[in-house]
């Protein structure tokens, strides 16, 4: 059971998460875990990374419906991507809680910041449009589909900040449509990994409920916003990979001396 004041800190740690999602595709666990664990206080953190899992799957997929009105997600490229990392996801959740749960939030630092040098590597990258599946591209996007989807289970992360950059990569394609064409893998890896942990008992189903209600809102205006701002994408980038940054040195110094 949360306080009251614990349910606000998590309806508004939901909006924050589903604004992220909304706008960059990304940040979901990123920042849900940390949220759950330094602000609304889960004592225990698998049980934030279960029930972050659960709760960004839920609103990936509502941002993704939001997107795929837009007309922005490469479907072909996204479906196969999502189906590869799936079985990756199984196989790092499964990993991941063998792992003392400290130990893992510290490594999980070091993964955030080697994420926020991925943006900003991508900032202001220009794709090329109208791109599908090929026998030209196909082994690129099953291969990085199934890392991505291996450090998604791992982590217990939706994997968008992983995913946007391999999705560019692996196609070619802008980052507006790997933002949304993300979404279809980060609600995958985040079923695959919550049902991992649900098993596992390592769910707190009403902190989850908060988080996906503050989502839908949070998310509304996310997708909003990417759709005004596309064109300042890597101002964007730069910000929130300074926002990774400092979420992520402020873990590793809590977490550094874990023995």
């Amino acid at each position: 059971m949360f306080s009251a004041t614990q349910s606000v800190l998590g309806l508004a740690s939901g909006m924050l998460v589903g604004f992220s999602l909304g706008l960059v595709g990304g940040g979901g666990s990123i920042l849900a875990v940390p949220l759950m664990v330094y602000v609304v206080g889960v004592p225990q953190p698998h049980i934030a990374i279960g029930t972050s899992a659960i709760a960004v799957a839920a609103n990936a997929a509502i941002n993704l419906s939001n997107h795929a009105r837009g007309g922005t997600v490469m479907w072909s490229c996204a479906l196969v991507f999502a189906l590869s990392g799936m079985f990756g996801a199984f196989g790092g959740s499964i990993l991941g809680k063998m792992l003392d749960g400290q130990k893992l939030l510290a490594l999980f630092s070091v993964v955030m910041l080697v994420i926020a040098g991925l943006m900003l590597k991508t900032r202001a990258r220009v794709g090329l449009t109208d791109v599908k599946i090929s026998m030209s591209n196909m082994p690129a996007i099953i291969g990085l589909g199934l890392a991505t989807g291996t450090m998604s289970g791992f982590f217990g992360i939706g994997g968008g900040f992983l995913i946007v950059p391999a999705l560019m990569l692996a196609t070619g394609m802008p980052i507006m449509n790997a933002v949304s064409s993300s979404l279809v893998a980060v609600t995958a890896f985040g079923v695959t990994t919550a049902l991992s942990y649900a098993w596992s008992g390592l769910v707190s189903w009403g902190l989850a409920g908060l988080f996906v209600a503050g989502g839908i809102a949070g998310g509304l205006l996310g997708t909003r916003s990417a759709r005004h701002l596309s064109e300042r994408r890597g101002a964007l980038n730069i910000v929130f990979a300074a926002v990774i940054i400092v979420v992520a040195v402020y873990m590793l110094l809590r977490n550094i001396n874990v023995s």
